[in-house]
């Protein structure tokens, strides 16, 4: 894993490692805002109120004992790719590996909601992790808070977005969110809060700092500028190998190998460029379609038989036609990084 930072914990997948469909849990990327909290799977307990009839609190065994479900989700950190935008951002300067794919097993939201009884004009579902501080950037809530985000209701009950107690068919490890954490497909990785300890049913939506401060972008509204709050994540594909000014052999075939991924809809083609964006050529598509889980992909390109500097691309279609951008939309800041990603390789 590459170190990003160490207190609190933010690790990085090594990109060019890409392998296999599912992300070992010792390479899935960790991103923290506070010290991972130790919590006692004995004395853990999680509570459901908010604007609702009969609020309720359960443990552990409790919620192992329902009905369970177990979905592949792909979760990418909002600020994935920062350190290429250019001038340069404030945050983790993540390269392409702030991204994986994992299994998920726990009970639905939606279940837990039915069974606490929305009352009629709840609009949100507020996730409360049990983590706790004083964020870094400016500008900083006067005290220390908890790490908490808000899912739209409709978003909420659908029946991929889960309560989860295990990952990679084993228990969720304690940078990861043990004992429980939420899974909250297609959307960025700050939706699936870990630790969680608290849902809250709320009737307007939610203006907590990691809602409008920070994992927000500016937006137009009546010709106004207006702060949204990052939700789905954007169509894209990355390159993992090559990597970033690799050397590779002249005149042969090299199998160039990524991922790519969407919020919503499926994926359906990617294109590579081996010059430049010049020209693009079809990519192989590994793994079949399914929702909310990343496709593999490949593509076999005939080096040149002359040694110089090449800039390979790679950028994907989802079916409704939409394509990756080529350059980085300003108004996202330091997020919602899914342009494709220029790969200088070096052919010798």
């Amino acid at each position: 894993m590459i170190i990003r930072e160490r207190e609190p914990l933010n690790l990085e997948f090594p990109f060019d490692q890409l392998d296999g469909f599912i992300t070992p849990t010792d390479l899935f990327y960790i991103r923290s805002h506070f010290p991972a909290p130790e919590l006692n799977s004995t004395s853990y307990e999680l509570r459901v109120e908010g604007a609702v009839e009969r609020p309720f609190s359960l443990s552990l065994d409790e919620l192992r004992a329902m009905p369970h479900e177990t979905v592949t989700a792909t979760l990418e950190c909002a600020g994935n790719s920062r350190v290429f935008l250019v001038p340069q951002e404030q945050g983790a300067q993540w390269e392409l590996g702030a991204v994986g794919n994992a299994e998920w097993t726990g009970v639905r939201l939606s279940t837990l909601l039915a069974r606490v009884g929305l009352k009629p004009n709840v609009c949100e579902i507020v996730l409360e992790g049990a983590d706790r501080g004083e964020p870094k950037e400016k500008p900083k809530p006067p005290q220390a808070i908890s790490f908490s985000r808000s899912v739209p209701l409709p978003k909420a009950l659908q029946p991929e977005v889960l309560v989860a107690y295990r990952m990679n068919e084993q228990e969720l490890s304690r940078d990861h969110g043990f004992p429980v954490r939420a899974i909250v497909p297609g959307h960025y990785g700050m939706a699936s809060v870990k630790w969680l300890t608290r849902i809250e049913a709320v009737e307007t939506p939610f203006s907590g700092y990691w809602q409008t401060s920070e994992y927000a972008y500016w937006d137009d509204m009546n010709c106004n500028p207006v702060r949204r709050p990052l939700s789905e994540m954007m169509l894209k594909s990355a390159i993992a190998r090559p990597s970033m000014y690799e050397l590779v052999p002249q005149n042969q075939t090299y199998s160039i190998f990524g991922a790519a991924w969407c919020g919503s809809g499926n994926l359906k083609a990617v294109e590579v460029s081996t010059d430049s964006g010049e020209t693009w050529s079809s990519a192989e598509l590994i793994d079949p379609v399914q929702p909310f889980a990343w496709r593999r992909w490949r593509h076999q390109w005939k080096t040149p038989s002359r040694p110089g500097r090449h800039i390979l691309l790679s950028r994907a279609w989802d079916e409704k036609g939409n394509g990756q951008p080529l350059q980085h939309n300003p108004r996202h800041g330091s997020y919602l990084i899914h342009h494709a990603v220029p790969i200088h390789v070096f052919v010798e």
